[in-house]
């Protein structure tokens, strides 16, 4: 009998995700800088939370993540009802894409985004469109040129990924004010917490009806391992989402750790301040022996080289001196490294590796 069983279109065009490396061979203990991980960890009162919840694994979760919202909602002063929660930030990526996107209609992102943009949208039957940016920066009109009457949503991650770069507020609400009438706006803020003052575009979601934020507590939080992210968005919206988000899709540890991490808002000041101090160090010391960079505004550095080959030979080096981080050909940036901000030592330990490679 001939074989008939095929999945949706679509999704035999989607790469399989491969994430940032956690082991090299030959070295038990390397140090792992790309994931953009917090290198010190969640903070001691999500650890606490965590353990006493799992002396209630047999209890089923809450199913409307009522006390994890009020939390964000307090600490960011949002409306409650308008947060959504998923496991990590690209459940509600997901979402957006199952809700508004589908057979006909077009997904945009841009040239280095986040992947989880165009896998999502060609596991929903859209079609992912790509648009360039202007030397590793966002162009809004780039993308503005770029939409027509299929488009659905714009993923926008600020600052972004793996680039660190990002566009003011005013460009973003120029962005908004300009789309088609029947597309979203999804602003990913997953290292929205890094840059001082700035509100991942809350705001503009308030004031708007075609504008989404998408958050993690994967990044600045340190609990990449619990997956938990969250949405905010009009009414309308959270509606939508809400009725394909499963009921339970975040545990009893999950929610308690995420509750007591977003609280602690102390913990969370002192990680941006030493991301911003070590990032400044790092990409200084780089830049001191030819490897130069964006100014990034996020808790990595896109270390440039002259060609692939380079970048790829200072990979080798820094694995055979026990440091991963991340190669980025797959977003259109082959002769870059993507590096983790780590603590102090680790940053240490990164600038003498590649000073030893470009001496060599």
């Amino acid at each position: 009998m001939t074989q008939m069983i095929t999945p949706q279109p679509g999704i035999m065009d989607i790469a399989l995700y491969q994430g940032g490396a956690s082991h090299v061979a030959g070295h038990e203990n390397a140090l792992k800088l790309s994931s953009n991980e917090n290198p010190f960890g969640p903070s001691p009162a999500a650890i606490k939370a965590y353990e006493r919840e799992g002396r209630m694994l047999h209890r089923y979760p809450s199913a409307d993540h009522g006390a994890l919202r009020a939390a964000i909602a307090g600490v960011y002063n949002l409306d409650a009802d308008r947060i959504i929660c998923g496991t990590g930030s690209d459940e509600i990526i997901a979402f957006l894409c199952q809700a508004y996107a589908g057979p006909g209609t077009e997904v945009i992102h841009t040239e280095h985004g986040f992947a989880m943009y165009r896998i999502s949208a060609l596991a929903a039957g859209a079609t992912p469109v790509e648009v360039a940016e202007h030397e590793r920066v966002t162009d809004v009109d780039t993308i503005l040129a770029a939409c027509t009457d299929k488009t659905r949503l714009v993923f926008l991650a600020n600052p972004n990924n793996p680039t660190g770069t990002m566009i003011g507020l005013g460009d973003i609400a120029r962005l908004a004010e300009a789309l088609p009438p029947q597309a979203l706006l999804v602003l990913d803020g997953a290292y929205a917490e890094y840059v001082e003052g700035y509100d991942g575009g809350a705001a503009l979601v308030d004031s708007r009806q075609n504008v989404v934020m998408t958050r993690t507590f994967s990044k600045i939080y340190g609990l990449g391992g619990l997956r938990i992210g969250w949405g905010y968005g009009p009414s309308h919206v959270i509606d939508v989402l809400g009725r394909v988000r499963g009921p339970f899709n975040l545990s009893s540890s999950a929610l308690a750790a995420a509750e007591a991490a977003v609280r602690d808002v102390a913990y969370v000041d002192h990680c941006r301040a030493e991301n911003a101090r070590m990032r400044t160090w790092l990409a200084d010391a780089l830049a001191e022996i030819g490897v130069p960079s964006d100014v990034s505004l996020a808790n990595f550095i896109l270390a440039r080289f002259t060609s692939q080959s380079e970048a790829e030979a200072c990979d080798l080096h820094l694995q055979s001196q026990g440091l991963i981080v991340r190669r980025v050909g797959g977003y259109n940036l082959p002769s870059c490294l993507r590096i983790t901000v780590g603590d102090e030592s680790g940053c240490r330990r990164v600038v003498h590796a590649i000073r030893q490679f470009k001496e060599a």
